[in-house]
């Protein structure tokens, strides 16, 4: 057993602009990822696996209102929350996910239960959300996940007709789905995933977040990843999934991986974004083509930080 380990979370790439961040605003935001991390990392200091870390990260920002995961999920075009998320260890390759649910106040959790309770590694909908009764998930009611700003911002999306990738203004760029990737004793990884998709979404739209290789990926050969942006790019490049590939077949490292998926095929196919990852050496990458990140990582070695802007 090795006595390193590791923790990365992130809150969502792209920032709220400088001009409209108050100093109180900016706390507030790395107060919540500091909380995260903390609870990530104690898990992993206490000897818990790598997937009990990212399921304790990811459920505390899905707590926050601040983020765009669980009780802070964006508002969709009819005006209700459809919320996915996944996860995934790497020592078996096991994995599960939910898309397109609503009511349940950890979608991580329901993820996590998919993979260890079912026969499946995906469900979705009113399918998903029987599995959850099952498995005893109480449902919140909508004013649980009620916001005013987010209200306000389905409106202005509604008014203009856009589909807005989270809760800033439109101009702005801001995706708050929310991931946690972690290294454990035992030499383990995992990945964790949670959004609450796209402001004034339509036809029942899935982005990358549940989809294992595209959001969401961990490999103990190689590393595990959480992505955040522009959905859509991250389904076609197989984002996380080509992280892991660069890694295995062209011996990448797993800085030069993550910069070839972020800053080289993704913007070749016009795809903004991040994602964060480790690998099993407890090396971190937190890699972005945005102004900024919302990320932090702590290691045994006692090397610390949590950061919004580049």
């Amino acid at each position: 057993m090795s006595k390193l380990f590791t923790i990365a979370i992130h809150g969502g790439a792209g920032t709220i602009h400088k001009s409209q961040m108050s100093n109180e605003k900016e706390a507030a935001y790395k107060a919540v990822l500091s909380l995260a991390l903390d609870k990530g990392y104690k898990a992993l200091q206490q000897e818990n696996s790598a997937l009990d870390a990212v399921e304790i990260a990811v459920t505390t920002l899905e707590d926050s209102p601040l983020f765009n995961a669980g009780k802070g999920s964006v508002f969709t075009h009819e005006g209700t929350h459809e919320m996915d998320a996944s996860i995934m260890e790497g020592a078996n390759l096991m994995a599960g996910a939910v898309a397109g649910i609503s009511g349940i106040k950890n979608p991580i959790q329901l993820a996590r239960k998919i993979m260890e309770e079912s026969e499946h590694v995906f469900l979705a909908g009113n399918g998903a959300l029987e599995f959850a009764e099952e498995q005893g998930f109480s449902s919140e009611t909508d004013e649980y996940f009620y916001d005013e700003l987010r209200h306000q911002q389905w409106q202005e999306a509604l008014k203009n007709d856009k589909v807005q990738l989270d809760h800033s203004p439109l101009k702005e760029e801001k995706f708050g789905t929310v991931g946690a990737v972690a290294l454990d004793q035992f030499g383990n990884v995992a990945a964790a995933t949670s959004t609450g998709g796209m402001t004034n979404k339509k036809f029942g739209r899935v982005g990358d977040s549940p989809m294992i290789g595209a959001g969401n990926y961990a490999n103990n050969n190689t590393c595990a990843v959480s992505c955040t942006g522009s959905g859509e790019f991250f389904i076609r490049g197989v984002a996380a999934y080509d992280v892991s590939c660069l890694m295995e077949y062209k011996n990448l490292s797993l800085e030069e991986a993550c910069y070839e998926v972020v800053q080289n095929r993704l913007l070749k196919i016009n795809g903004d974004g991040g994602l964060i990852a480790v690998d099993q050496k407890g090396n971190v990458c937190l890699e972005f083509n945005t102004d900024g990140m919302y990320r932090g990582m702590k290691k045994s070695s006692g090397e610390e930080f949590i950061e919004i802007y580049d």
